[in-house]
C-alpha cells in the first residue's frame, strides 16, 4: 500500500513539474530560432568579424592606388659637436652648434600598370648656425616632379589587381556559407531539444498509461483474473516509466541549455519548440545544383585565385633573379637665401636621373633553382585544385541524391508514426478487454515510441540536408534563384 502511494505521489510530482514549466515556456519555431541565431549566435558574430577583416583588407588594397598626400617635418634638429675641417694650412677642430628645421609636402601615386610611382613634392629647409653671431639660411624646392620606375622587375600591383577582387568576392561568398552553417547548427540544436521534449512527452504519456494499467491490473488481481506475475510485470513497467520520465526531464534541461547558450538567450527563460513543417523544396536536379555550386561557392572562386597566386610566384621567381633595371628621374626648382622672402625668388632648375642596373653573372644555379621550385609548386597546386574540383562536384551530386531520397523516407516515417499510434491504441483496447497479454502491449508501445522519435529524426535529417545543400550551392531551390550577398547585413562597415 505504501509503495502504491509512493508511486502515485511521484507521478503527481513529475506531471505537476511539467505542467508548471509549460506555462512558463516561450514558444519557438524553427524559423524564429534560425533568425535569432543569425543575429546573435557566436558563429554569426564570428562570421561578421571575418568578413569585416576581408572588407578592410580590400579597402586597403584599393586605397594603395589612390594619391597619397603626406607632410614630413623636423621641428627642430639640434646638433652640438666638435668637427674636423681641412684647409691648406692643415687640419683644425672647431665647435659647431646648429639647428635644422624642415617641412615637406609630398603627393605620390602608385602606377598599377607599370609597378612604378610618380610623385610631386615641395619642401623648405632652414639652418641656424650658432656662434659669435647667429647665421640663418634657407633652401627651398617649390616644386619637384619625379618618377621611380622598375623596368623589368616583378610588378606586385598588376597581380594584386587580379587577385584582390577575387579574394573579396570569395569573402562575400564565404560569409553567405557561414550564415548557412549557422542555419545548420541552429537546426541541429533545435531538433536535438525538440526530440528531447517529444521524448519527455512520450514518457509522460506512457507513465500515465502504465499507471492506469497498473490500477486496472490490481483490480483484476484482486478478483483473481490475472496472475501475480503479470501484476508484477505491469508494476515494473510503471517503475521503468517513472525512471524514463526523470531521465527525459534531465535530457530536456541539458538540450535546452545548449540551445539557449548558442542563441544567447537568458538562462532563466524556458522554451518550448514547435514541430516545423516539411520544407517546400522541389525535387532537385543534380546537374543544376552542380552548375550553381561552380558559379556561386567560395571554393570554386578560390580554385581560380589559388592558380593565379601560383602563377604570380612563378613570375616573381623569373623576374627577380635576372637582369633588372630601375629608373629614377626628377625635375624641379630650387633656391637658397639668407631670408625667407628671397628663398622663393628666381628659383633655379634642378634635375636628377638615376638608372640602376642589376645583372647576375654567377649564381651557381640559384636563379634556375628558384624558378623550377616555383614551377613545381604551381603544378602541385594545379593537381590539388583539379582533384578538389572533382571532389567538389561529387559532394554536391551525392548531397542532391541524398536529399531527394530523404523526401521519400520522411513520407514513410510520417506514415509509420500514424500507423504505430493507431496500432498502440487498438492493442491497448484489446488488452483492456483481456484479448492479449502485457507483452504484446509493451511491444506496441515500444514501436509507437520508436516511430514517433523516428519521424522527428527523419524531419531533422531532411532539414539539415536542405540547409547543407543551400550552403554547398548558395542557391535557393524554393525561390529558384541564386542567393545574393547583402552588405546591409554586416554592421559597423561603411
Amino acid at each position: 500500500m505504501k509503495q502504491n502511494i509512493l508511486i502515485s505521489f511521484s507521478l503527481l510530482i513529475l506531471l505537476g513539474f511539467f505542467t508548471l514549466s509549460v506555462h512558463a515556456q516561450r514558444m519557438l519555431t524553427l524559423n524564429e530560432t534560425i533568425e535569432i541565431a543569425k543575429r546573435q549566435s557566436p558563429d554569426a558574430l564570428s562570421a561578421q568579424h571575418r568578413f569585416r577583416s576581408s572588407y578592410w583588407q580590400f579597402r586597403n588594397y584599393k586605397a594603395s592606388f589612390k594619391p597619397m598626400l603626406t607632410l614630413d617635418a623636423t621641428l627642430p634638429s639640434l646638433s652640438r659637436s666638435i668637427e674636423k675641417i681641412t684647409t691648406p694650412e692643415g687640419d683644425f677642430f672647431y665647435e659647431r652648434n646648429l639647428a635644422n628645421y624642415s617641412a615637406g609636402l609630398s603627393l605620390s601615386k602608385n602606377i598599377g600598370f607599370t609597378g612604378g610611382q610618380i610623385f610631386f613634392n615641395s619642401d623648405l629647409q632652414r639652418v641656424d648656425l650658432f656662434g659669435d653671431s647667429t647665421i640663418t639660411s634657407y633652401m627651398s624646392a617649390p616644386l619637384n616632379i619625379g618618377i621611380n620606375q622598375p623596368l623589368f622587375n616583378y610588378n606586385p600591383f598588376k597581380w594584386a589587381k587580379k587577385i584582390e577582387p577575387m579574394r573579396y568576392n570569395e569573402a562575400e561568398r564565404r560569409y553567405m556559407e557561414d550564415v548557412e552553417q549557422v542555419n545548420i547548427t541552429a537546426s541541429n540544436l533545435f531538433f536535438s531539444l525538440l526530440d528531447a521534449q517529444i521524448r519527455l512527452k512520450i514518457q509522460q504519456i506512457n507513465l500515465l498509461n502504465n499507471d492506469t494499467l497498473y490500477q486496472i491490473a490490481r483490480g483484476r488481481f484482486n478478483i483473481g483474473t490475472i496472475a501475480e506475475n503479470e501484476l508484477l510485470q505491469i508494476e515494473l513497467s510503471l517503475l521503468n516509466a517513472q525512471s524514463a520520465v526523470e531521465n527525459a526531464l534531465l535530457d530536456v534541461q541539458v538540450k535546452a541549455f545548449n540551445l539557449k547558450s548558442y542563441l544567447r538567450l537568458p538562462d532563466a527563460e524556458d522554451i518550448r519548440l514547435i514541430t516545423p513543417p516539411v520544407p517546400e523544396a522541389p525535387v532537385i536536379d543534380a546537374q543544376l545544383a552542380v552548375t550553381e555550386a561552380r558559379d556561386n561557392r567560395a571554393d570554386a572562386l578560390a580554385f581560380d585565385r589559388r592558380m593565379l597566386v601560383a602563377e604570380s610566384r612563378v613570375n616573381q621567381a623569373k623576374t627577380e633573379n635576372r637582369f633588372n633595371a630601375n629608373l629614377y628621374a626628377m625635375y624641379g626648382l630650387t633656391q637658397s637665401a639668407r631670408d625667407l622672402e628671397a628663398v622663393y625668388r628666381n628659383p633655379q632648375e634642378q634635375q636628377r636621373v638615376i638608372l640602376g642596373l642589376r645583372i647576375p653573372i654567377l649564381d651557381w644555379g640559384l636563379t634556375r633553382g628558384k624558378i623550377k621550385l616555383a614551377e613545381s609548386d604551381m603544378e602541385m597546386e594545379r593537381t590539388a585544385v583539379q582533384q578538389q574540383m572533382i571532389d567538389f562536384d561529387q559532394e554536391v551530386f551525392l548531397k542532391v541524391m541524398q536529399f531527394n531520397m530523404l523526401r521519400n523516407q520522411l513520407v514513410i516515417a510520417a506514415k509509420s508514426d500514424t500507423v504505430a499510434v493507431k496500432r498502440y491504441e487498438v492493442t491497448k483496447q484489446r488488452y483492456l478487454i483481456g484479448k492479449i497479454g502485457i507483452i504484446d502491449l509493451n511491444l506496441a508501445q515500444s514501436e509507437k515510441d520508436n516511430a514517433q522519435q523516428g519521424y522527428i529524426q527523419a524531419l531533422s535529417t531532411y532539414w539539415r540536408s536542405f540547409f547543407e545543400l543551400r550552403k554547398l550551392t548558395l542557391y535557393d531551390f524554393v525561390a529558384n534563384d541564386r542567393m545574393h550577398f547583402r552588405f546591409s547585413d554586416i554592421p559597423d562597415v561603411e
